[in-house]
């Protein structure tokens, strides 16, 4: 995966674990696509000062992912939820029999993917 599309989905559930000014940096430079020294004309911090603390934060976020495994528990469960799908949607088209089964199994799925979303 791209790294800012990766740190902008850590930022996404770890961001509010940041410190404020930590929070703002990664917010501008990932999410808004801010250069370095765009951030820093806001922040009225250096320029390094902001690469600095957006490393920091990158490696903040990604500490957080190890420990506590979020966004990764969100892609298994969302990959989980289309799995189950696919297979009811399989069973729907094949057996008659099983169409009520089937169709719980859709609903159950269709719950996961929207608390995914």
């Amino acid at each position: 995966m791209e790294k800012n599309i990766e740190i902008s989905l850590l930022f996404d559930f770890y961001g509010q674990l940041l410190s404020d000014k930590q929070h703002e940096a990664v917010m501008l430079y990932y999410n808004d696509d801010l250069s370095l020294s765009e951030v820093s004309d806001i922040m009225g911090i250096t320029r390094q000062g902001v690469r600095d603390l957006v490393k920091r934060s990158e490696a903040e976020l990604y500490e957080y992912e190890e420990k506590l495994g979020l966004y990764r528990r969100f892609e298994e469960v969302g990959n989980s939820a289309r799995t189950i799908r696919t297979l009811a949607e399989r069973i729907l088209s094949s057996d008659t029999d099983s169409e009520k089964l089937a169709s719980e199994i859709i609903e159950i799925a269709d719950k996961l993917y929207e608390q995914e979303a």
